[in-house]
């Protein structure tokens, strides 16, 4: 292996989970003539990422928000066809809540922000929320 090269002949490889080297600190602090013996190291870490927590955005009802508005947004900030748009809608408006979609931190984030700053333009009392997932 290519570790082992610049070593003596005499190194012993020994493999306890991790990959030892005995014999292999002839090499180390400046000894050439390998009067001292020793044991190197050498460990492979694996980064591993993790997976980022994902959020539901909902919209909630209200008695005042059109649902024409409801099914705009929807198209408009989730990309929702007309039919699933107003499948959302029907569902907020008959249970009080609707999912419009699943996302990261930041993503969600943004979209609430947006959704929330499109109703107060367009004068609607339209609430979105995120949760975690």
């Amino acid at each position: 292996m290519s570790f082992a090269r610049g070593f003596d002949k005499g190194s012993t490889f020994v493999n306890t989970g991790r990959q030892t080297v005995k014999g292999a600190a002839r090499m180390q602090e400046g000894d050439q003539n390998g009067a001292g013996r020793g044991t190197a190291v050498i460990t492979r870490t694996k980064t591993r990422t993790k997976k980022p927590s994902l959020y539901r955005v909902l919209i909630l009802n209200d008695d005042y928000t059109p649902m024409e508005f409801v099914v705009h947004v929807l198209e408009r900030f989730f990309q929702k066809d007309r039919e699933a748009a107003t499948r959302i809608m029907l569902h907020v408006h008959n249970h009080g809540v609707g999912e419009c979609g699943v996302y990261t931190y930041e993503v969600a984030e943004t979209k609430v922000s947006q959704v929330m700053d499109f109703a107060r333009q367009n004068q609607h009392p339209l609430q979105c929320v995120m949760e975690k997932k």
